[in-house]
């Protein structure tokens, strides 16, 4: 075997993904606070004041006081760093964090901008979650790899989150 094998090569489990839903996020954000310039990158921070996760699994709402910390990239991409508090519906908390990537042309994001509709496989979104939930029925969380595809829309982003198997 070569020091670079190719994907083939591998056993079949080492050569896909398989992802299962688990829930679809919904946030509602007040209006972006711009705080600008830094030597890191233009900063935005996104204030969550309510939202919902609902699945086969855990429904929950999403807790005021939650946050978006938003950097605009150089590049023009925008990189997320979100933590957010969720309340099931059975009354547990759980933490959940996430970490994402937004890129768009200059086109969608013009029209983005303008409050116009676009369509979410225009541009990439995806974000990679984590969760800390207490001994019980949603210890699952702690332990799995969830991915997120995104859309932003003008009362705040939804996601359709994936459990990695």
């Amino acid at each position: 075997m070569t020091r670079h094998s190719s994907l083939k090569e591998l056993p079949a489990a080492l050569q896909t993904l398989e992802a299962e839903p688990i829930f679809v996020l919904r946030l509602s954000v007040k209006p972006i606070i711009v705080v600008g310039e830094t030597p890191a990158a233009n900063r935005r921070i996104g204030v969550v004041v309510s939202g919902s996760v609902e699945g086969e699994k855990i429904s929950a709402s999403v807790l005021e006081g939650s946050s978006d910390l938003l950097a605009v990239r150089s590049d023009g991409s925008t990189t997320l760093d979100a933590r957010l508090i969720l309340k099931t519906d059975d009354d547990v908390h759980i933490s959940m964090t996430y970490y994402g990537i937004r890129q768009m042309s200059d086109e969608v994001k013009k029209r983005m901008d303008k409050g116009q509709e676009v369509d979410p496989a225009s541009y990439y979104f995806r974000i990679a979650p984590t969760f800390e939930a207490p001994q019980g029925k949603y210890q699952w969380l702690n332990n799995i790899l969830a991915v997120g595809v995104g859309h932003r829309l003008s009362t705040g982003p939804v996601y359709s989150v994936f459990e990695i198997k």
